[in-house]
């Protein structure tokens, strides 16, 4: 235990600084080439009352088509400075990958667990690549069906986008037949340049908001135990499809009513084991939501000093200027660097190359997949 304490603070005090992020307020930049370095030797958040719509400036999330293949048109107390807390299960090389985000204990009385005190609060700081991540600097897109390799490559250097989102699984996941995602079509799109951000809708909150998202609500009994086992699902579908060790993927958390403890508590406990059984894989877990729900809930948590957090967060804010920096409900130094996506626009129609595909856009810099 004693080993395992010097090693992190070994590992902290070298992952604080990190890379520049784009400034606040700004326009993308052009699309960026992902990033890696070898790994180093240590290891307004209010929510409205129930039944109004979701505030202007939060964006539904990606992969709930208004239309046939398109993303969604439904529907934080910043803590201290302190980083890290002590490191939890799992532990060691193979597990805990990211020494920022020491993984919450199974023990649902365990410190850190939801709705018992926290340790420490860790602000989820240091550079991904000390640890293995490949990093993505850029504009992406997301859409709900994974586009043709044919309109990918019309896409590649004619769109201002370098990265896209692929729904890789999930009981939630809206467009279950994949009419293109394949083994075949990853390592197409990857040999033409793109990077890839994937996601996974798995089971959601039970206080979650959409209607359509109801039938696949989390059961209350186990929570961590689920999360865990759709994290292992959502490995293996990530190394179907080829995407190895190091590569990230996103949980797709719709909004949900966080201010109802309960509820909160049965989610942050799904979200953890979630993150833990990723994580224990040698993938990084990364997280998105509604900037006003899911990241609110978050932030709140990581100040509470909740363990088990993920590596990157993906937080949808539309009808604002792309930012990874900006976002009022996540601490200004949580979450840095290298670990923020802005989804900032949804729902609209983009041609390039003569392909037109409905998307939603987003601002990056985090952990993207490793092909091959």
């Amino acid at each position: 235990m004693m080993r395992r304490a010097a090693l992190l603070s070994a590992a902290l005090a070298t992952v604080l600084t990190g890379g520049a992020v784009p400034a606040s307020g700004v326009e993308p930049a052009p699309p960026g080439p992902a990033t890696s370095r070898p790994a180093t030797a240590t290891p307004d958040g209010t929510a409205p009352a129930d039944g109004t719509t979701a505030p202007t400036g939060d964006a539904p999330p990606p992969g709930e088509p208004a239309h046939p293949g398109g993303p969604a048109t439904s529907t934080g107390d910043p803590g201290g400075d302190p980083t890290g807390g002590p490191a939890g299960e799992p532990g060691g090389a193979r597990g805990m990958t990211d020494p920022a985000a020491p993984d919450a204990p199974a023990d649902p009385t365990a410190p850190g667990s939801a709705g018992v005190p926290g340790d420490q609060p860790s602000l989820v700081r240091g550079d991904p690549r000390d640890f293995g991540a490949h990093i993505f600097q850029g504009n992406a897109f997301d859409t709900c069906q994974a586009p043709s390799a044919a309109t990918m490559r019309a896409w590649h250097g004619t769109s201002p986008f370098g990265a896209v989102g692929v729904y890789i699984g999930g009981r939630g996941r809206a467009c279950p037949k994949q009419k293109h995602l394949s083994p075949d079509w990853v390592r197409s799109v990857d040999q033409q340049g793109w990077k890839l951000l994937p996601i996974y809708v798995g089971s959601q909150s039970p206080c979650v908001i959409a209607k359509n998202k109801r039938k696949v609500r989390m059961s209350s009994k186990d929570p961590y135990g689920q999360g865990k086992r759709e994290g292992l699902d959502a490995v293996r579908q990530a190394q179907h499809l080829g995407m190895g060790k190091s590569s990230a993927v996103y949980l797709d958390m719709e909004a949900y009513r966080y201010k109802r403890k309960s509820c909160a508590d049965t989610t942050l406990r799904f979200i953890q084991g979630w993150n833990s059984a990723v994580r224990a894989q040698g993938y990084v877990a990364g997280y998105y939501s509604s900037a006003n729900y899911g990241i609110a809930h978050l932030e709140k948590a990581r100040a509470a000093g909740a363990r088990g957090l993920p590596t990157a967060v993906w937080f949808a804010r539309w009808r604002t200027r792309p930012s990874v920096d900006g976002e009022k409900n996540l601490h200004p130094r949580a979450w840095q660097p290298h670990r923020r996506i802005h989804q900032h626009t949804g729902n609209v129609k983009r041609t390039y190359g003569g392909h037109t595909v409905h998307i939603d856009q987003n601002l990056v810099d985090a952990p993207v997949a490793v092909v091959g």
